[in-house]
């Protein structure tokens, strides 16, 4: 490193790879989806170090400039990371720079970026509720004449129904800057990416009733096909207004 010039992201992973403490370099964000990198991106990289062996890059930790973003730590705090967290998704899509444990690095990764069926279970039953709990504020809303409510409460449903769709196919959400990029190269079962998103997007500038009440549909009709009906018939003649036929 020149005196007066940050270190770059190739000579700290050279400088990474010449310390015996580290195990695994792990570049995670826009770096690791191929596509989304701008001048703005910079390196966020996961150093990964064995438990006990002393290292240089101790003085790294926290280390953070426009082009060098680094997180140090040790094996077993890395396999926690995320679990549950907003980091998982993007520890899902990380890529492995170094991994001196045998694929022991890239075998975390990849039980990050896929839900136990318990974890599933559990989240698309909160999610559904969660997302029935929005909609039906929104469409009341809309009904009683708020029409900011109504809009407001539209957008909240976005992110539970998000939740809620990958966690049907035990994945972690995505993003909402990495959705449109996640979709585009793994579709969600049963959904058709470009209809699913102008959904999405309809209901996000105007909340949309039509829009609303139609998602709403395939929504009701995977969810029971998942067998989660106890869940939606808990909310009894509610379900009526959702549908569409309140009046």
């Amino acid at each position: 490193m020149t005196a007066g010039r940050p270190l770059s992201y190739d000579e700290f992973v050279a400088l990474a790879s010449a310390d015996a403490a580290v195990v695994g370099l792990v570049l995670k964000g826009s770096r690791a989806h191929e596509g989304m990198t701008t001048e703005h991106s910079d390196h966020d990289l996961y150093v990964v170090l064995a438990e006990g062996v002393p290292t240089e890059l101790a003085g790294f930790a926290g280390h953070r400039t426009r082009g060098l973003d680094l997180v140090l730590l040790t094996l077993d705090r890395f396999r926690s990371v995320g679990m549950p967290g907003f980091e998982r998704y993007a520890l899902a899509r990380a890529r492995v720079v170094l991994d001196r444990l045998d694929g022991d690095i890239a075998r975390i990764l990849a039980a990050k970026a896929r839900l136990t069926a318990d974890e599933a279970s559990r989240a698309a039953a909160d999610r559904l509720d969660a997302y029935a709990n929005c909609l039906y504020r929104s469409l009341k809303n809309d009904r009683d004449g708020h029409a900011l409510a109504a809009r407001l409460d539209a957008t909240d449903s976005l992110g539970h129904l998000l939740e809620l769709l990958f966690a049907l196919d035990r994945r972690p959400r995505p993003y909402n800057k990495y959705l449109e990029w996640e979709l585009d190269r793994y579709p969600l079962p049963g959904w058709d990416t470009g209809t699913l998103l102008d959904a999405l997007g309809r209901i996000s500038e105007s909340g949309d009733v039509t829009a609303q009440r139609r998602l709403f549909a395939q929504v009701e009709a995977e969810a029971r096909h998942r067998g989660l009906d106890a869940v939606l018939d808990a909310w009894g003649d509610d379900l009526e207004l959702m549908r569409g036929r309140w009046a």
